[in-house]
């Protein structure tokens, strides 16, 4: 057995990480994996960084910052395998909320009206709203920019952004140190569960089937360890068809309401895997069922495409320089080559190319794969634009002279 220590945070969507342990995946393929549970995820990069673990459940945007030594110095890391797409939700404050459409549903189904809602919630409200953020270079981080940009809301001049842990988001709304927060479940159904806040906008549509976690690998030991990578590429796609048969969504739940994992209780998990979502405390659930993806529809596939549109956002929010190098060092952390020689002879669906126009599947959509038949599912922006990875200046032109 070949010992993987792998660091994660207590999210449902350190899922699959989960159940490649808990179910024998992992040791089927070889690999006695660790799963190392940490707080935050500043915590967690050092750890992979400097050696203490081979592996991380990751931010994706965090893994491009760290190639690109945005927050320290340059460190090469590597994403072969996408953990899940989707999983989060930006809520507020009742009383934030409270000019907001109070219809939840038409509040929900509507994210460009409900941006413009926001822009004047924040002129009514009795400060400049505190938002909380897991990292700055979060994929949360990045859409709850595009979702504010949308409005005219400039995120570095008319809100505060508070980074602070997942799991300390709870406590943070209850103490009145933020008006609002954006993560990964459960902690937004945490905080509506326990009446501290409500819904007013989901991940997965603003951006369907948006970047979420990745697995991270430090480059030069992915590269001194292909045997290794594979097989925990391996057990990895087993565990993701696991935990997207929803089967095994009951088991699943028990599993990451373990104190050693997430430690929420079992029937709050259970429901953001289903895509039932709570969005005010007391009212009638709403059905999302692309909430959260694992598995299906190739969702590991590490895109390049989806790489370059962080960066691109980077570049957008000025968090990055932009470059030729720092745009070919950002597309090149996604590795969709070490995917298909790790996947290649296992049956999963295998994209044929490794790039795409993010935002122009509008249906559920056939497209060239390798081994299966693979159906992408609609990964529309909220606002209709379409990324084209080969065009990226253009695209950062259309959002007007505040983006480089």
């Amino acid at each position: 057995m070949i010992l993987v220590r792998a660091a994660f945070l207590p999210l449902t969507d350190s899922a699959v990480l989960v159940a490649a342990r808990e179910q024998g995946f992992a040791a089927a393929n070889g690999i006695d994996l660790e799963l190392v549970r940490t707080t935050s995820w500043a915590t967690l990069r050092d750890r992979l960084v400097y050696g203490q673990v081979q592996a991380a459940q990751m931010l994706a945007p965090l893994a491009v910052a760290v190639t690109l030594g945005l927050s320290q110095q340059p460190a090469a890391l590597s994403a072969p395998f996408k953990l899940n797409g989707n999983g989060n939700m930006l809520v507020m404050s009742g009383e934030f909320a409270a000019a907001l459409e109070p219809d939840l549903p038409a509040r929900l189904a509507d994210p460009l009206g409900t941006s413009h809602d926001f822009a004047t919630a924040i002129g009514l409200f009795r400060r400049k709203p505190v938002i909380g953020i897991v990292h700055r270079f979060s994929g949360h981080a990045l859409m709850l920019r595009y979702w504010l940009g949308s409005a005219g809301i400039d995120p570095d001049r008319d809100v505060v952004l508070r980074v602070l842990p997942p799991s300390l988001t709870v406590e943070a709304m209850r103490l009145g140190e933020i008006d609002g927060f954006i993560a990964g479940d459960p902690w937004p159904a945490a905080a509506i569960a326990h009446g501290l806040a409500e819904a007013v906008a989901i991940g997965a549509r603003i951006w369907q089937r948006g970047v979420e976690k990745v697995l991270a690998l430090r480059t030069d030991w992915m590269e001194a360890n292909a045997d290794t990578v594979d097989r925990l590429l391996l057990a990895l796609a087993q565990a993701a068809r696991w935990c997207d048969d929803p089967a095994n969504r009951g088991a699943l739940a028990a599993l990451l309401a373990r104190p050693a994992y997430v430690g929420e209780p079992a029937d709050l998990i259970e429901a953001g895997l289903s895509g039932t979502l709570l969005a005010r405390h007391g009212a009638p659930a709403i059905d999302e069922p692309d909430f959260l993806l694992f598995h299906r529809e190739a969702t590991a596939f590490p895109w390049r495409s989806q790489a370059l549109w962080i960066y691109s956002q980077l570049v957008r929010w000025r968090q990055a320089e932009p470059s030729a190098e720092a745009e070919a060092a950002a597309g090149a952390v996604f590795r969709p080559d070490v995917y298909r020689r790790a996947l290649g002879g296992s049956g999963e669906p295998m994209p044929g190319a490794s790039m795409k126009l993010e935002g122009a599947v509008a249906a559920p959509t056939g497209v060239g794969a390798h081994r299966a038949a693979l159906t992408l599912g609609p990964d529309r922006f909220f606002d209709g634009r379409v990324f084209d990875p080969e065009c990226l200046a253009e695209y950062l032109a259309g959002f007007g002279p505040s983006a480089r």
